[in-house]
């Protein structure tokens, strides 16, 4: 939801915004990320692994602190905590104080957390999950550095440093000592890690970066030709420019609103976000979407439940009149 909201900005904002730059430069950071953790988890779906296990990605455990793990491998045997990083150039793990510094092929250099600081964390926090329910379990942990291509020059002292392609041999190095997770065990485990999972609901792009309201352009936006000013016919919404129609189109702009300008809508911003004129239109579209709703009728505002599979982005029904 972080890239979906970034993109959504950008293509809201004018192209010499003050900001573009810098929700770009966040945009390509957060898709080198996902890009990253995507290659490692292509590792897990293309290499059998002997010992048994369950591999969960982006996972955050309901807990006494908020905490994602990357990828997490649970075994009988153990826990594995992976920090995955796609960060190009020549990398440099400093311990005193804990800094990760990248340079670039033309010398310039720029610092970031210590992953390795991230790594520690998660361990702790999640071993400390397992023994809240009665579980002494040994967690191991390694940084992985999605390709080759990037350079360590100063490894960390005491962590882990995995390719892609050494993930498997990683696994198969956990020692298999005598006390494990009985199958019923295992197996409990897993589902409660699932069950326990809470998905990472970011702010709203505003709140996030200062950018005020009336800086971003209304309308609904036409997917196959991009131009803002969808008009809302019964039962649809038609593009004057291309002759598109999108029954969806408003849940897909509803769902921008929510993740670029506020976590609630009303009744009379959603008239001048979507561009219809008329109250009642605007009740039914906010009624039909099953949005939780507070407040009472002059002042009421509805929320969007992020969970809500029938509102993800990839929901798109276009139909092309030439």
């Amino acid at each position: 939801m972080t890239l979906e909201g970034l993109i959504a900005a950008q293509q809201r904002l004018s192209a010499g915004h003050s900001l573009q730059p810098v929700l770009a430069a966040k945009r390509a950071s957060v898709e080198a990320g996902i890009g990253g953790e995507e290659r490692v988890a292509e590792v897990f779906r293309k290499h059998p692994f002997s010992v048994e296990h369950h591999i969960f990605h982006d996972l955050s455990p309901a807990w006494s602190e908020n905490f994602q793990m990357d990828t997490f491998g649970l075994t009988p045997w153990g826990g594995v905590v992976l920090e995955v990083k796609n960060i190009g150039g020549s990398l440099e793990f400093k311990d005193n104080p804990p800094q990760l510094i990248r340079t670039r092929e033309d010398g310039h250099k720029d610092g970031f957390e210590n992953p390795v600081v991230q790594l520690e964390r998660n361990r702790g926090l999640i071993s400390d999950w397992f023994l809240n329910r009665n579980i002494l379990l040994p967690i191991y942990g390694a940084v992985v550095l999605a390709y080759p291509k990037q350079m360590v020059t100063v490894p960390p002292a005491k962590t882990k440093i995995l390719f892609p392609s050494l993930i498997s041999s990683f696994m198969k190095s956990i020692p298999q000592q005598a006390n494990k997770l009985d199958q019923e065990t295992f197996q409990w485990l897993s589902a409660e890690l699932l069950k326990s999972h809470q998905p990472f609901i970011p702010k709203p792009i505003c709140a996030a970066y200062g950018i005020p309201f009336g800086d971003f352009r209304s309308g609904v936006r036409c997917l196959p030709c991009g131009r803002f000013g969808m008009v809302k016919l019964p039962r649809t919404w038609r593009c004057p420019y291309c002759g598109a129609n999108d029954h969806l189109a408003h849940l897909r702009t509803l769902r921008e609103w929510f993740l670029i300008c506020n976590r609630t809508i009303t009744n009379k911003e959603c008239r001048e976000f979507l561009g219809v004129g008329d109250i009642h239109t605007a009740k039914r579209i906010l009624l039909g979407m099953n949005l939780r709703s507070q407040g009472t009728y002059r002042d009421r505002c509805y929320f969007m439940d992020f969970s809500c599979k029938n509102l993800s982005q990839n929901q798109e029904t276009i139909i092309i009149h030439n």
